[in-house]
């Protein structure tokens, strides 16, 4: 009986199990089928969508450039949209701060350009440039998350390191390097002094991201700086570059070489040692000088018989300061006479320009200004100097342009000196000795190289090219002394100017090359507005100024020159007594090499 029932109860348990069995497989095929069904469906919809997406002219949603939301424009309008920001972004200024000091950087002036066609190509791709599973997935991604692409800015990395050259120079508490010259029987050594140095890398870095932002008008950039500490003083360094025996000047014919007169100059080391552990910012040693019995001057005009190159500026007369600091810098380098492979210093001749060497103060520019400062003027004679240098066919080796164009000399053919950062350096390349003849007089500044020909002698010409100008900014400033309504011009706007220059060197008038000498940018300098907020009871009396109600004039320094888009190759006048001195705002004059037989006058 037990038996049977037990037999019973495992029966029906094992009907039981089959059923469940099968109610769980036909529920598994179910959920199959479904599955099947649905993934053919979303099959079905994805590859639909995926050809259509394909065929889609306009970028997917989503998409961005920075903060620019391209989603469902076409290529053309996501293209007008871009560089409208573009357009916007460069219009403005890069202010760069460090504490209180604040500049400005026009994105222009570095070359600033944007890659719109690769980026815009890259937006239409979102999505289309996968298969099925990879567009969908980078659609659904993209709609979802955002998807922000960067567009690529290149800039001119050569022109922005100048320009931060020039910011590093006005910074407040800037490092100075230890330097040293000779002045008379004086051995002047000036103490470099530790302070901040620009750190060009990360500054490069981040105008990189700032312009890289198109969709920000946030356009302030902290100037990352360094400590720098001067070198110390070697003394026995430059008791050996500057200590020699005197040596009388002499020359063989056969075949012709000079041997210029050595002056004998010594010091005590001891005493000079002693003297540099006081704390001092400037050092004078005394120098035991022992003239040479015979100069170049005693073997007369023979020894440089021909002028290689000349060149001519013209100064205000009347500005006594000014020409006072050109006198004094004349007056160093006039004499000079360098070897053949010798390279002169314009630092190192002319020395540092203070008021104990007689130096006034003049115009000069800083941060975008005109204001008065110590040694105004001396940019003239390097100036004048670099384009008689070039006239002769001589190789320069350090040179700069200021921030600014100058009035003295065309854009491009300028000189720029700073005594302990910025010198102008060339270098004698010709077969013979050469003399720097300089004379300031009578409101011409005349700057010549005098040597003795080659068997070949070429004609030298400068060729100045436009690349593109750049608009002037007007900044407004309160003034509580004006009358309400009443606005008076501070400073003049004037535009600057990107310029390559060449020298063209000629054989009987057949160009024999075109040399690249440089390419230079200048800042727009930017006019300056006082705008009167003192209250007045009169209205009738409130009008505002005419440009000529101008408080600093800067004649001798900017230009009054509107560049234009042109290639112009500027020929040196032949060599002339005959200086024209009826063109009042005519502050250069060319003369060149002794082989040019062209007269053509510059005006500025």
């Amino acid at each position: 009986m037990n038996k049977l029932e037990d037999k019973e109860i495992q029966k029906n348990y094992e009907t039981m199990n089959k059923n469940d069995n099968e109610k769980i497989h036909k529920r598994k095929i179910i959920i199959a089928i479904v599955a099947i069904i649905f993934i053919c469906v979303l099959g079905l919809f994805s590859t639909i969508f995926a050809i259509i997406n394909i065929g889609n002219e306009k970028i997917i949603n989503g998409v961005y450039v920075g903060e620019i939301n391209l989603s469902n424009l076409t290529k053309e309008e996501a293209t007008e949209q871009i560089q409208n920001k573009i357009n916007e972004k460069i219009s403005q200024d890069l202010k760069l701060k460090y504490g209180e000091y604040e500049t400005s950087i026009n994105p222009s002036l570095i070359e600033t350009t944007y890659d719109v066609e690769t980026i815009v190509n890259e937006a239409l791709k979102v999505g289309k440039n996968g298969n099925i599973i990879q567009n969908n997935y980078s659609i659904l991604s993209t709609i979802i998350k955002k998807n922000k692409l960067n567009i690529n800015v290149v800039i001119n990395e050569e022109s922005i390191t100048k320009l931060l050259e020039d910011i590093e120079g006005n910074l407040p508490g800037v490092a100075k390097k230890s330097d040293y010259y000779i002045d008379e029987n004086q051995l002047v050594i000036t103490k470099g002094v530790e302070g901040i140095l620009i750190d060009k890398n990360i500054v490069i870095s981040k105008i990189y991201d700032n312009l890289k932002d198109i969709s920000t008008n946030n356009n302030y950039i902290e100037i990352a700086v360094y400590t720098q500490k001067p070198e110390t003083i070697d003394i026995e360094k430059i008791h050996t570059e500057i200590c020699k025996e005197p040596q009388n000047a002499y020359y063989t014919k056969e075949p012709f070489t000079l041997y210029p007169e050595v002056d004998g100059i010594d010091f005590d080391i001891e005493k000079a040692k002693e003297l540099l552990n006081e704390e001092k910012d400037e050092y004078v040693i005394e120098l035991n000088i022992k003239k040479a019995d015979i100069t170049t001057n005693d073997l007369g005009e023979e020894i440089f018989p021909d002028i290689l190159g000349t060149f001519t500026t013209k100064y205000d007369v009347s500005n006594k300061n000014r020409t006072t600091n050109l006198r004094l810098a004349t007056s160093k380098i006039n004499g000079v006479v360098l070897l053949p492979g010798e390279e002169f210093s314009y630092n190192k001749v002319v020395g540092e320009r203070t008021i104990a060497a007689g130096y006034k103060e003049a115009k000069i520019y800083s941060n975008g200004q005109v204001i008065d400062g110590l040694g105004g003027g001396i940019c003239q004679i390097s100036s004048t100097l670099y384009n008689a240098v070039v006239f002769a066919n001589l190789d320069v080796t350090v040179r700069r342009n200021h921030q600014f164009v100058t009035s003295y000399v065309r854009e491009g053919r300028d000189a720029t000196v700073v005594y302990g950062s910025q010198d102008f350096q060339f270098k004698n390349t010709r077969k013979y000795p050469i003399k720097i003849e300089a004379n300031v007089n009578n409101g011409i500044v005349r700057i010549s190289i005098r040597g003795i020909k080659e068997e070949t002698e070429y004609d030298i010409s400068f060729e100045t090219k436009t690349i593109s100008t750049i608009p002037y900014n007007t900044t407004y400033k309160d003034n509580p002394s004006l009358d309400e309504g009443t606005e008076q011009v501070i400073q003049k706007g004037t535009n600057g100017i990107v310029t390559e220059t060449y020298k063209i060197t000629k054989l009987n008038g057949a160009v024999v090359s075109r040399t690249f000498l440089s390419k230079d940018t200048y800042r727009a300098m930017e006019r300056i507005v006082e705008k009167g907020t003192k209250k007045s009871t009169d209205n009738s009396q409130q009008t505002s100024s005419s440009e000529d109600d101008i408080v600093i004039t800067t004649q001798d320094i900017v230009a009054p020159l509107e560049p234009s888009n042109e290639v112009t190759e500027e020929t040196p006048l032949p060599n002339s007594q005959d200086i024209p001195t009826d063109e009042i705002n005519n502050n250069v004059v060319e003369e060149g090499n002794s082989n040019t037989t062209v007269n053509n006058n510059i005006t500025m």
